[in-house]
């Protein structure tokens, strides 16, 4: 299910908007908050999966 990804970035990370201008940067602000989410993920359950 992805719309607890969703979810998680704009209510817990205030992803409501984007504040950058250009495709090119908010394409790199929405990788990095995939980044934040998918390590925060991986710190609290602890496991790498393949």
């Amino acid at each position: 299910m992805i719309e607890p990804v969703f979810g998680n970035l704009e209510s817990n990370k205030g992803l409501k908007r984007f504040t950058l201008r250009g495709k090119e940067k908010v394409n790199a602000q929405w990788l990095m908050y995939c980044m934040v989410h998918n390590i925060e993920k991986i710190a609290t359950q602890g496991e790498i999966r393949d």
